[in-house]
């Protein structure tokens, strides 16, 4: 008589392995929440099967590379703050624009990264310079700190490696789609005054 091997395909095998997965992919949010910045040094494999009371090969067993347990993290934390990328609509935008901003307090705010003295005096000019152009087309200050904010944002180099290098347009494409936004607001101040 043979005895019968041990089905490893079991409903309760598979059950206890998504448990597993469920408990390491809590752990890595954890620790993705606890890190103040988005490099996420610390969300490692030994961190986050410490955190799950589970061996690092279990944590490797469920995600093959780290870069595939940083986006399950991830997918998980913007689950989280309500958004969701499918079927989104014009109106969507400004939705999960506004979660976005509302779950990042817990990140670390870093200051911009400056080029000395000399480009921080040019950077603090262009704000002040901003503001007093939006200023002089609205008196209400908080629209005009509002639409100062967003078109300094625009005219940032973080912005233009955004445009350039993530959308691909060329350096004439991203001042134009730039100038159709300031040319957007400033109608819409305009309008409102």
């Amino acid at each position: 008589m043979t005895t019968a091997s041990r089905r490893y395909d079991s409903p309760a095998r598979r059950r206890q392995q998504e448990q597993t997965r469920e408990r390491i992919l809590d752990a890595a949010v954890e620790i993705a929440r606890e890190q103040d910045d988005w490099d996420w040094h610390g969300l490692t494999y030994r961190a986050v099967a410490e955190r799950a009371a589970v061996g690092e090969r279990t944590v490797y067993r469920h995600f093959a590379t780290s870069e595939d347990l940083h986006d399950a993290a991830m997918r998980r934390l913007i689950a989280a703050a309500g958004i969701s990328y499918d079927d989104m609509t014009l109106d969507d935008v400004a939705l999960l624009a506004r979660r976005f901003f509302r779950a990042l307090p817990r990140f670390r705010v870093r200051p911009p990264a400056s080029g000395g003295p000399a480009a921080q005096q040019a950077d603090r000019r262009r704000r002040e310079a901003v503001l007093r152009a939006v200023s002089a087309e609205t008196s209400d200050e908080a629209l005009a700190r509002r639409s100062a904010a967003v078109l300094d944002v625009l005219s940032t180099q973080a912005a233009y490696e955004r445009f350039v290098g993530t959308w691909g347009m060329s350096p004439k494409q991203a001042g134009e789609a730039v100038t159709w936004v300031v040319d957007l607001l400033g109608q819409e101040l305009r309008r409102d005054a």
